[in-house]
């Protein structure tokens, strides 16, 4: 992990087409803001956490669907 120190209105260039800026530093939090084209998607961790994990739920379910579906198809 790379580790930096920025103050506030300074930024960092994330191969030279994501933007990370520091906005505002308060007592115990950060305002950051991000630049990036559309096709890279940016989001909160725990939100991007949610997600992996609601596609990994959907994808089991899909697979026992298979699965089901299949031993159906052999007993025909």
């Amino acid at each position: 992990m790379l580790v930096l120190s920025r103050k506030p209105k300074e930024s960092i260039i994330i191969n030279g087409n994501v933007t990370v800026s520091v906005l505002r530093i308060d007592s115990d939090n950060v305002r950051i803001g991000i630049e990036a084209p559309m096709e890279i998607p940016v989001m909160r961790q725990e939100i991007y956490n949610e997600i992996s994990q609601n596609n990994q739920a959907a994808a089991g379910l899909a697979k026992a669907k298979v699965k089901l579906k299949v031993k159906e198809l052999v007993k025909s």
